[in-house]
């Protein structure tokens, strides 16, 4: 193969082009209701999604949706409002509080079409009474940096809040509530995207609080209080308000990883998925990986999606993608037959402007070259500035989707 690396980025395009719903939409829309039609959203991808469907939509609407900022699109009557992602900040504050008020005094004959991507979390702050958003951003900062898995982080979040954990469509009721949900949660738990807004699950404060303990999390004194308190209690599945309401997982990384994969077989490249749902410190993740690389007979692609952590320990910059590939790279140095992709779907790894990147048997020697030195940079969580300095940074912009990360290991 002459250009590994853009194989490996033909690879990436295939799965974020079979995340993008909006082509598919209509077919998950309801039925037009008596009553009004409004539609609100969080995440990543929320924005072309209310794009979409304005477009598909035969009748009436209003609504709003937020999403990070430069991931807006533009929609002729849904308000899209752009906040900050990972941190929450004050535009996420005015956003929730306009999604409250859009579906508040609704009606039976009135439906809710809520469009759910990943990173609404982030981009929904509501504090509950007694913490303010300053409580709620150190939250963010602290389960961030705690190499916690997503699904303990939205257990925690969905009970300090007061719009996720199933609290905005219980504001909502008795409108229905129909949720187009786009899945970058490992097992496409519908309830753990975006700490479930819409959804509610059978998680109690007693569980954040073990999560908390479990990684040594401190917070400030408010949240503790709150935990502790009846009004952290989030609604039930079960409640009659929710009896009516639907949910539609219309992506997901598994969908991701199989256009991968045809597009791999296409060129006679023999494909093993190892899983669409892969959790774990990212530099332990990518340590399995190097080694079935290794090990393996080629040609042969292996791939993986879900979601890797970082337990921070350093002050560097970068995220999961760039961690895991760095780590990588020390594994397999030498091996010349061995390249490898790792990206998340929405376009953004981490703190920086990147997707994710590549690494191959000459990423080690290219950042010494250049000098940076790559246990330092490693043990630093510095991985964004090792790949910089190797030249091996994959920048894509806003996908306008996210089912989370994809790793494909081509082995030649």
């Amino acid at each position: 193969m002459e250009n590994p690396r853009a194989f490996l980025k033909s690879l990436f395009d295939a799965a974020v082009e079979a995340a993008l719903p909006q082509a598919d939409i209509a077919k998950f829309l309801p039925e037009k209701p008596k009553g009004r039609t409004v539609v609100i959203g969080a995440g990543k991808g929320a924005a072309q999604l209310a794009q979409a469907v304005e477009a598909a939509w035969n009748g009436p609407l209003s609504g709003v949706v937020v999403t990070r900022y430069g991931y807006g699109a533009k929609c002729a009557r849904i308000e899209i409002i752009e906040a900050s992602h990972p941190v929450p900040d004050a535009a996420g504050l005015v956003a929730s509080k306009r999604l409250l008020e859009a579906v508040r005094g609704l009606g039976p004959d009135d439906l809710v079409i809520a469009l759910i991507t990943g990173g609404g979390s982030a981009l929904l702050p509501c504090p509950p009474k007694g913490v303010t958003l300053a409580d709620e951003m150190a939250l963010s900062e602290a389960l961030l940096a705690s190499g916690a898995p997503i699904s303990a982080m939205n257990t925690v979040r969905k009970h300090v809040s007061g719009i996720k954990g199933g609290r905005l469509a219980l504001v909502a009721a008795p409108a229905k509530v129909v949720s187009l949900i786009v899945s970058d949660i490992p097992g496409d738990i519908p309830a753990f995207v975006a700490s479930g807004p819409t959804v509610p699950d059978s998680a109690s404060p007693q569980d954040a609080l073990e999560i908390i303990a479990q990684f040594s999390l401190s917070l400030p004194a408010s949240i503790m209080a709150h935990l502790h308190s009846k009004a952290a209690t989030a609604p039930l599945p079960n409640a009659p308000a929710f009896a009516r309401n639907e949910v539609h997982i219309i992506a997901s990384a598994e969908v991701s990883l199989q256009a991968a994969k045809s597009v791999a077989e296409a060129q006679g490249i023999p494909v093993h998925i190892l899983s669409d749902a892969l959790e774990g410190e990212a530099r332990e993740i990518a340590k399995m990986h190097a080694a079935l690389a290794k090990y393996s007979q080629g040609p042969r692609l292996l791939l993986s999606g879900g979601e890797l952590t970082v337990t921070l320990k350093g002050s560097g910059k970068g995220g999961p993608n760039s961690e895991f590939l760095l780590a990588f790279a020390k594994e397999i140095e030498g091996h010349a037959n061995i390249h490898a992709l790792s990206a998340d779907t929405d376009g953004i790894d981490g703190t920086e402007d990147n997707a994710g990147g590549f690494a191959d048997g000459s990423t080690q020697m290219r950042i010494r070259n250049n000098g940076g030195t790559p246990a330092t940079l490693l043990a630093d969580n510095d991985a964004w500035r090792a790949l910089h300095l190797a030249g091996d940074l994959l920048v894509t912009g806003p996908t306008g989707t996210n089912v989370n990360d994809l790793r494909a290991i081509l082995i030649l």
